[in-house]
């Protein structure tokens, strides 16, 4: 019963905290820069003052869709960041462009977070089926599903890893956009109050992600005593 008190409580949270992202993020695009840039100048001049030249800033469909890419050296902004000039469209590209830096720099927890994407992948098509096969052959072998918790604990530990990667990029962010002078005071608050929302995002989804890696556990090892 706890378990599920646990991720419904979860549940909710997320919610609140993508509810909250959205408001802010909407609130915030409403609000110019100082200077006469958007997202895709925030984001080329970012990566050129950080000798980041070769990633190229490209736009993608969809809202709050923003990533980069390492293997082919993109920072991709959503429509609504790539070509607006307000104070969230400047948060989320310099954000993004913190990933590329990053990714140039060699920053540890970044590299990590790389590493375990391929195993991540692999965990998250599979999972599922060694759930199914293990249930089949719950009364013979509990085998599948100690690996189907073993495979999904790689996805836990994606999601905590993602968690400093995240706020490290919003670090690198800030410190250039005070640094470049592009925002400042109030401004400033703005920017750092909107890359704290988005943080929240990845803390609730490294929680519900282990929510279930215990809902998992808790039904094998509640069969054990059965």
């Amino acid at each position: 019963m706890s378990i599920w008190i646990l991720m419904g409580g979860v549940f909710i949270l997320s919610l609140i905290v993508q509810n909250s992202l959205k408001s802010k993020f909407a609130k915030y695009s409403k609000v110019p820069l100082g200077v006469p840039m958007s997202g895709r100048d925030i984001a080329n001049a970012m990566l050129q003052q950080n000798g980041c030249g070769d990633v190229q800033v490209t736009s993608v469909s969809g809202q709050l869709t923003d990533h980069f890419n390492p293997a082919n050296k993109t920072v991709n902004l959503s429509e609504p960041v790539y070509g607006t000039n307000s104070i969230a469209a400047a948060a989320v590209a310099a954000h993004e462009c913190g990933h590329a830096v990053q990714h140039k720099v060699g920053y540890s927890m970044l590299q990590l977070r790389t590493k375990l994407v391929p195993v991540v992948s692999f965990a998250s098509k599979t999972v599922q089926w060694l759930l199914l096969a293990g249930i089949a052959v719950y009364e013979f072998t509990k085998l599948p599903l100690y690996i189907a918790i073993a495979m999904f604990a790689a996805t836990v530990l994606f999601s905590f890893v993602t968690l400093p990667v995240e706020v490290d990029a919003s670090r690198r962010a800030i410190k250039w956009l005070e640094g470049s002078g592009i925002a400042a005071g109030q401004q400033l608050e703005y920017a750092k109050d909107a890359l704290h929302s988005a943080a929240y995002t990845y803390v609730v989804a490294a929680i519900g992600s282990l929510a279930t890696l215990l809902y998992y556990i808790a039904m094998i090892f509640g069969g054990n005593r059965r």
